[in-house]
């Protein structure tokens, strides 16, 4: 069968998890039977509904005006030593800083879902 969209390539048809999926190579484009994207739908909805949170409910309020006690705690009493005026201590500090703002240190491994493992045709 030809690809509707560039008339003259051959579809090329891949069968994943029971699923036949005819795809372009050229185009990239997707083209199911009849009944195939029902069985998407059905093997999808799992995922989708295991990933949907539960509403939050709100926190009670609080009051969020500091008392004596709470800024006496979180007072800085060490800005005025020497060793924050240090320049060998701030060196390490923004290396330090520099070393894990970078993204590679955050970034987490997607975990791939059906629909990623189903349409991945490289």
């Amino acid at each position: 069968m030809n690809c509707p969209v560039c008339t003259d390539v051959v579809l090329a048809m891949s069968s994943r998890e029971g699923i036949e999926i005819d795809h372009c190579p050229q185009c990239r484009g997707v083209w199911l039977d009849r009944g195939e994207l029902d069985k998407i739908i059905e093997r999808a909805a799992p995922a989708v509904v295991g990933s949907m949170a539960p509403p939050v409910t709100p926190a009670p309020l609080r009051d969020e005006r500091p008392r004596e006690s709470d800024r006496d705690r979180y007072e800085d009493r060490r800005r005025d030593e020497d060793r924050y005026r240090d320049e060998r201590y701030r060196e390490d500090r923004d290396r330090y800083r520099d070393d894990h703002r970078s993204s590679e240190y955050y970034r987490k491994k997607k975990k791939r879902g059906f629909l990623e493992d189903l349409f991945d045709f490289d």
